[in-house]
């Protein structure tokens, strides 16, 4: 069985055409894992899945992990939820993430409670269980195990906010290792160590001097510049370093710039910066709907 990493979304808040939500997927064999559901992941598995990863058809999304409840990670979820379902999804959702999970999913059930009364005993019902959702709140450690992964969830550091890191090993000895929002931490290269792919979130260094003197602070004490990825990375030694989640520090809402030749440049700016910080290692800005094949 194959396994890959294929990136959904590697957006931040910004609303930037070019750049989904957060989201990316474990694929083994036929079987998807998602990371966090940023707005519009159902329709990038969808993209996925016309470009040959046949676990990521939407009807087929059944196993989702969340990394933290900001929204820029979780507003997809009613997508994530409800759009499979009426796809034909046969089985739950099963989710696995901080405390408040299970609050905001009851709280999406309810908002759409119209919609689920409608498809269960309206004109076009649809099957009784593909709206469900398992929720499972998880502290640190290994909290799901299969045939095909194991998966570890290890606490970061993102403000206030309840965060998990997670590390996916194949039953062949694949590993995995995908940061969410985090502030540089030596657990995420401990836990790194010699993976196959680390996929780790990065702001330009450089460009933070342009923010206002707390806009600085909160980036560098809920963020990963990219000369701290360096340090990151020099301990962890991955096979591959993957960059998403990338902050440019730059307007993105101004159609009056080339917005890509701005992200361009800054995507290697930020390389640059990884470079000249240390880490000589094979490293990639993930952009949507890469396919990494482990």
């Amino acid at each position: 069985m194959k396994t890959y990493l294929v990136l959904l979304g590697t957006g931040t808040p910004n609303a930037c055409p070019n750049a989904s939500g957060p989201s990316s997927a474990v694929v083994v064999g036929d079987r998807a894992y998602l990371v966090d559901f940023g707005p519009g992941v159902v329709r990038q598995a969808s993209k996925a899945y016309y470009k040959g990863i046949d676990a990521l058809r939407p009807d087929r999304l059944t196993t989702a992990f969340c990394t933290h409840l900001h929204t820029d990670h979780t507003a997809g979820y009613a997508d994530l939820i409800f759009t499979p379902w009426v796809l034909e999804r046969e089985t739950p959702l099963t989710v696995f993430g901080p405390k408040g999970i299970q609050n905001m999913t009851e709280h999406i059930q309810a908002a759409y409670a119209v919609d689920i009364d409608f498809r269960l005993h309206g004109f076009e019902r649809a099957n009784e269980v593909g709206y469900q959702v398992k929720v499972h709140e998880i502290g640190e450690g290994v909290i799901y195990q299969d045939d095909r992964v194991s998966v570890e969830a290890f606490l970061v550091s993102h403000g206030t906010l309840e965060s998990y890191a997670y590390k996916f090993t194949t039953m062949d000895g694949k590993v995995i290792v995908i940061s969410g929002d985090t502030a540089p931490l030596d657990v995420v290269a401990q836990k790194a160590k010699g993976c196959d792919i680390l996929l780790h979130e990065v702001e330009y260094s450089a460009g933070i001097a342009c923010r206002e003197p707390k806009w600085q602070k909160y980036h560098r004490e809920v963020h990963t510049l990219s000369t701290d990825l360096a340090k990151v990375a020099q301990q962890a030694q991955p096979k591959l370093l993957v960059t998403y989640h990338r902050i440019y520090h730059m307007n993105i809402q101004d159609n009056t710039q080339n917005l890509e030749h701005e992200m361009a440049w800054r995507c290697e700016a930020i390389l640059q910066e990884i470079k000249d910080a240390g880490y000589d290692g094979k490293v990639i800005n993930g952009q949507d709907l890469d396919i990494f094949e482990v």
